[in-house]
């Protein structure tokens, strides 16, 4: 049931929240020919695309000359997600919407990457996932918008009050840089030179009326967006008001950044998403993958200047046997989900399709490591000398094998 507030009537209503939305639209769009939209499947850049949509269709926020909306498909989406954003680009282009799915580069995809060149599965520490997976690919994609259009673009972003304390600290630093309002939206400037300048129309929205609007662009405009809001574990259709609005976050197929994969636990829940169950030891197999006698070690590493460095003994790569094991299990357990797929009559999962089994295949066999390593040193569970830091060599008191 719905807490009520006695500062209920000071709140934004969605109402207003969109009228905002349109007169951040109408000023700064009318700046720029050509807008991009950055897609990513989740709730929030849901509600950004089909509302800009709907307001162009309506014709209360002005067409430019183009609007290019970019999905970004980094391959380690939610299967349920995943399938509800190709969904929602099949009802863009049917509304006349250009659409392109950005994927990574070969070599940058997450089990390529990962297994072809041994780099360990990313950590808060050594976070390679985002700039590869995303970052990267949207930003090659965005320079060959804008060399295609010769112009500068305009990139309207989901980013949202509320969404993440981290980014909510960068937007109170930045949002009064051009002397606009935060309810006109957070817009973001760059130089002349720059491939986009960026919009974020719905940065004062709700998470409540993320959740309403996503219901009516369902109901009303025939966007598939409730499977969206079943993957958060909101119901759609609750018009009692017995679940309260949810403002979580989705993340990558058993995402080794995380305490608890939260978002498969809310999918798995469901039952015509139970056959995914399997993905549960994707997240266990990159922790175990990080120990030391899965990896390679430095020993006696040099600067470029012959002094020692002063990191030493540091763990690096995942040894080949290593990489060929963890494949290994990776095409077992797609293995598990597509034998249950099957039997519920479910879309099959692909984790490493076939091109990308072939350049990893290729890539472990050409002896392929990340830079500065070649195979050649320790492996990290092997009992070494301490190297100190003038040089001398503390010996082993005990053999490993004895």
């Amino acid at each position: 049931m719905k807490t009520l507030s006695l500062f209920d009537h000071e709140r934004l209503s969605l109402d207003r929240s969109i009228e905002l939305s349109m007169e951040s639209l109408r000023h700064y769009g009318a700046l720029y020919r050509h807008w991009a939209i950055a897609f990513s499947g989740g709730k929030d850049s849901t509600a950004t695309v089909t509302l800009v949509a709907d307001l162009i269709d309506q014709g209360l926020v002005p067409r430019p000359a183009s609007i290019t909306v970019l999905y970004a498909d980094t391959r380690q989406e939610l299967p349920p997600l995943h399938n509800a954003a190709l969904g929602v680009l099949r009802a863009l282009e049917a509304r006349g919407f250009e659409t392109r799915v950005v994927l990574p580069q070969l070599d940058h995809r997450f089990f390529v990457y990962m297994l072809g060149r041994g780099v360990p599965p990313p950590s808060n520490t050594f976070r390679w996932c985002t700039p590869k997976l995303k970052v990267m690919a949207m930003e090659r994609e965005l320079e060959a918008l804008q060399q295609q259009t010769g112009e500068k673009l305009l990139m309207l972003t989901g980013v949202r009050v509320g969404e993440s304390a981290a980014r909510d600290q960068r937007i109170a630093l930045s949002c009064s840089r051009d002397g606009g309002e935060c309810g006109q939206g957070w817009f973001q400037q760059s130089t002349a030179a720059a491939i986009a300048d960026t919009l974020a129309p719905l940065l004062h929205w709700r998470v409540c009326h993320i959740w309403d609007w996503l219901v009516k662009a369902d109901l009303d405009l025939g966007f598939p967006t409730f499977e969206i809001a079943e993957v958060y574990g909101h119901d759609p259709l609750d018009a009692q008001g017995e679940t309260e609005p949810i403002n979580a976050r989705t993340g990558c197929m058993g995402c080794p950044l995380v305490q608890e994969d939260a978002a498969l636990e809310r999918v798995i829940a469901n039952p015509k998403w139970a056959y995914l169950a399997p993905l549960r030891q994707l997240r266990p197999l990159y922790w175990e993958v990080k120990r030391p006698q899965y990896r390679l070690r430095k020993h006696g590493e040099l600067r470029q200047d012959g002094t020692l460095a002063k990191k030493q003994g540091r763990l690096g790569p995942l040894t080949l046997e290593a990489r060929r094991w963890m494949l290994g299990e990776v095409l077992r357990i797609e293995a598990e989900v597509n034998g249950a797929a099957a039997a519920s009559g479910q879309p099959h999962l692909s984790l490493i399709n076939d091109q990308e089994l072939a350049r990893i295949e290729a890539l472990m066999a050409a002896n392929t490591w990340p830079e500065k390593w070649d195979g050649t040193e320790h492996r990290g569970d092997e009992w070494l000398p301490e190297i100190l830091a003038d040089g001398s060599v503390q010996p082993l008191l005990f053999s490993q094998w004895e």
